[in-house]
């Protein structure tokens, strides 16, 4: 059965990044292995060049006939200015929103080829593969009220941090469930120290842990994670926490592989239906360059084929084709090392074929 994609390259490197994992999904259709029909659509900047919004209404229906979404990136310094509500980030944040996109998967896998580049010692990092369950509908990001306001002759801002019971069961069995699937060990990350959000969070998480006794649950202040993944990262398997404190971990884990050009992500539904992207960004600097690192990229690309197409052999295959170009030495400029290669974006894509060829 043929399964339809939305491509949606975005801004910044996005398009150059985006090509090269369509280039891997074009080699696996060619060869049959999959039977993929793929469709472009404006989205972020890209929107609202394009139509005058971040999130075109072509581009929403597109994404929700789809079943699944490869997303490039969005952002860029020429939108800085536009007003908040058309600015690229909102097109990110609408798609998650209309999509209900609410679980979060950030993997931090340290591929042993890359060992060196970790900002920790090698002990402390070999073996490194963390996967970080971030709710994302919900939040500070999403709550209201929200304003910026005028008190007593000064600007004043505020946002609201707030979260349904049912909200936080649901990401909570998700990151169960990924547990079961991993090493059966959760470390649950909140503030209830201090927010009375975070104690229920905790309350709820707790409840809900008592569906799956096979799980060892912890529980962990968002400070002291923060700490822990910088002192000792290989205590954790699965995390799981709320939006912006998931944004703030995620974000650090991701630099414990030693380049964040390297991570993918998924964000689902309840149903299993995602959107992928990589995680890094639109990096507005180096974007016509052709020295982007394509293989977050192509790798969110493994994690649609997993956990949205039902694909787990293909996945496995862009994985270790991965590998086999790390092997041989190539780099893009982000993770290159002494001994290397150092190769572009569209090498890099060509790479990752012929090793699929092999």
């Amino acid at each position: 059965m043929t399964q339809k994609i939305a491509i949606l390259p975005g801004d910044g490197i996005g398009p150059e990044i985006v090509a090269e994992a369509v280039k891997v999904m074009n080699f696996l259709n060619n060869e049959g292995t999959l039977k993929l029909e793929m469709e472009h659509a404006p989205v972020g900047g890209a929107g609202y060049d394009a139509a005058g919004e971040p999130l075109p209404a072509a581009t929403l229906k597109l994404a929700k006939q789809a079943d699944a979404i490869l997303l490039g990136a969005v952002g860029g310094p020429k939108y800085d200015t536009l007003p908040r509500e058309k600015r690229p980030e909102k097109g990110l944040l609408g798609l998650r929103s209309e999509l209900t996109l609410f679980s979060n998967l950030r993997p931090a896998i340290l591929y042993p080829q890359l060992a060196e580049a970790s900002s920790l010692k090698h002990d402390l990092v070999a073996g490194l593969d963390i996967m970080i369950v971030r709710e994302l509908t919900g939040g500070i990001y999403f709550g209201k009220p929200r304003a910026i306001e005028q008190r007593n002759g000064e600007r004043y801002g505020y946002n609201t941090m707030c979260y349904g019971e049912s909200e936080i069961e649901r990401i909570a069995r998700s990151a169960f469930e990924i547990a079961m699937k991993r090493n059966k060990k959760l470390c649950s990350v909140d503030k209830a120290n201090v927010l009375e959000v975070s104690e229920l969070w905790r309350d709820v998480v707790t409840r809900v842990a008592k569906d799956y006794p096979a799980v060892q649950l912890s529980h962990m202040y968002v400070d002291n994670a923060a700490m822990q993944l910088v002192k000792w990262p290989k205590q954790f398997d699965v995390m799981v926490t709320e939006n912006m404190f998931g944004d703030i971990l995620s974000d650090a884990a991701a630099m414990l592989t030693g380049s964040i050009g390297m991570l993918p992500s998924a964000s689902l539904d309840a149903n299993g239906k995602g959107m992928y992207e990589p995680i890094h960004g639109s990096a507005p600097d180096i974007a016509g360059k052709g020295i982007a690192n394509p293989l977050a990229t192509i790798l969110s690309v493994a994690m649609m084929l997993r956990y949205s197409l039902n694909q787990e052999s293909a996945a496995r295959r862009i994985e270790a084709a991965v590998g086999i170009v790390l092997d041989k030495g190539l780099r893009t400029p982000d993770i290159m090392s002494e001994g290397c290669k150092k190769i572009g974006t569209a090498e890099m894509g060509d790479a990752v074929v012929k090793a699929l060829q092999n």
